[in-house]
């Protein structure tokens, strides 16, 4: 089941709220401490058919409760007595609020700094207040943080357990959830009426990851990071394997601690990893299995588990370097696009090395500079490649350009890059956020540069990883959600 969360903030509004969640969930969580004035309860519990959570959190809990710690008490009591379906209180006031009638009681342990590993005792203290299902909430910015909260939900009791994550790591929680069997899911009905910063909304659950399909058999294949390249990832993939009739599902995941990472995924039964540039350089030291020149380049962005254990993959230079040879101006019956080319690759990342590597490959000639000038001269001596000082780039006349950085900046200051140092004979690529497209690309595209499109390098990426996940080929209409 999925809980929907409204926190109206206008008693003639509050109904209209309530209405539209009863139409999204099978539950309805009304948070009280969001409205201005104190509200007619029994009315509002009366408005849908559907049960009814009654909560009121204090700031300290994540809420917005900002009147006397009484008069919340009070409210609550009140909100028993109009008879919602559930009725959440915290632990360390539960004897406060006596039962009444048919209410159900939430006892709520809610933690804002850490989470709580005390599970067992805090459970049952909540059992001795008479809880008829026990809450746990705190953050949950890695799977470090989520994970004793999936474990606090996923034990047998014979009480049951709910679970929220505080941060986009809910999202996580939640499609767990789901799939290991909580007793509801919460999201917001829509933004800007989250419960607590980035809960996701219940039409990001049912657009992106169809989580009603979602069920025991479903395979999840884990994709790092929450930002906007991450998020694309997600919807393409999840698009491909619902065009395939395929059971399986992207899971957004903040990586923590590598060195538990492998035993995470055993027991999530997480088979596969798409990674990102901040995962993607810490995965060679956790595979058993990887290419020479993959290794070489000490980045992977996809990591596969299979009978002989975990293989590693390089997919972005290989894929990148095929769009870019598409691109450059070659000669007639050259067999070698990059061949003797002058390639800058600006940035000291994963995605830098990957892209310096396969051009020293294609015996291009390959020159690196960075912001992070001690990286990237390392980087030029591990590939024997040339080193620019970031001070003299305007200095260096090169053919292709490839933006590998995604925190570079577009300016005229020490550690910036003039967008004047693109000129209209220069081929550039952006690998730095697929699919998302740098503001330096832009720049360079008004410049009238040769552009190698971050879309279509990414198209050719996912294609490729779709295949390597799955064995078979994605379909070319699953690109649309992007539109």
């Amino acid at each position: 089941m999925i809980c929907v969360t409204v926190t109206p903030v206008s008693r003639t509004l509050a109904k209209v709220d309530l209405l539209n969640a009863a139409r999204m969930g099978d539950v309805v969580e009304l948070c009280l401490d969001h409205l201005a004035k104190e509200p007619d309860i029994k009315d509002l519990v009366t408005a849908i058919s559907k049960p009814i959570i009654i909560s009121c959190r204090r700031k300290k809990d994540g809420g917005q409760w900002d009147g006397t710690e009484e008069d919340r008490v009070l409210l609550l009591k009140q909100a028993v007595l109009a008879g919602p379906a559930y009725i959440e209180v915290e632990l360390d006031i539960a004897n406060k609020i006596p039962r009444f009638g048919k209410t159900q009681r939430v006892i709520s342990v809610n933690r804002s700094d850490r989470p709580e590993y005390d599970f067992d005792t805090l459970y049952d203290d909540a059992v001795m207040q008479q809880a008829d299902i026990v809450k746990f909430s705190w953050p949950t910015p890695s799977l470090d943080e989520s994970w004793p909260l999936l474990a606090a939900v996923t034990q047998k009791k014979s009480i049951p357990v709910v679970g929220i994550g505080q941060g986009r790591g809910e999202l996580t929680f939640a499609l767990l959830g789901k799939k290991f069997g909580t007793p509801w899911i919460y999201a917001a009905l829509e933004k800007g009426m989250e419960a607590h910063p980035d809960q996701p909304t219940v039409h990001e659950l049912q657009d992106t990851f169809a989580w009603n399909d979602i069920d025991k058999q479903t395979r999840f294949v884990a994709v790092s990071g929450f930002g906007a390249a991450s998020t694309k990832t997600l919807q393409v993939l999840n698009a491909g394997f619902k065009h395939a009739g395929l059971n399986f599902r992207g899971l957004p995941l903040k990586v923590g601690r590598l060195d538990r990472l492998e035993k995470m995924l055993e027991i999530l039964k997480v088979q596969a990893v798409v990674a990102d540039q901040e995962l993607g350089v810490r995965l060679p030291q956790m595979v058993q299995h990887i290419d020479k020149a993959d290794a070489q380049s000490g980045f992977l962005d996809l990591l596969v588990k299979q009978a002989d254990g975990w293989h590693g993959f390089n997919s972005l230079w290989r894929t990148a370097l095929k769009e870019l040879e598409k691109t450059v101006t070659t000669a007639a019956g050259e067999e070698k696009p990059l061949a003797k080319k002058s390639i800058l690759v600006i940035g000291s990342n994963g995605a830098a090395a990957s892209m310096v590597m396969g051009i020293t490959g294609r015996s291009g000639i390959a020159s690196v500079t960075g912001t992070n000038e001690k990286e990237a001269e390392e980087l030029a001596k591990k590939f024997q490649a040339r080193y620019v000082p970031f001070n003299k780039l305007y200095d260096t006349l090169v053919d292709v350009i490839i933006l590998a950085d995604p925190d570079l900046k577009e300016g005229t200051s020490r550690l910036q890059v003039n967008p004047s140092f693109f000129r209209t004979h220069c081929t550039v690529a952006d690998v730095s956020s697929l699919p998302l497209e740098h503001g330096l690309l832009t720049q360079a595209r008004e410049r009238h540069c040769k552009i190698v499109e971050p879309m279509s390098i990414f198209k050719r990426q996912i294609t490729s990883v779709f295949k390597m996940l799955t064995g078979q080929e994605i379909h070319a209409k699953v690109f649309d959600v992007l539109d």
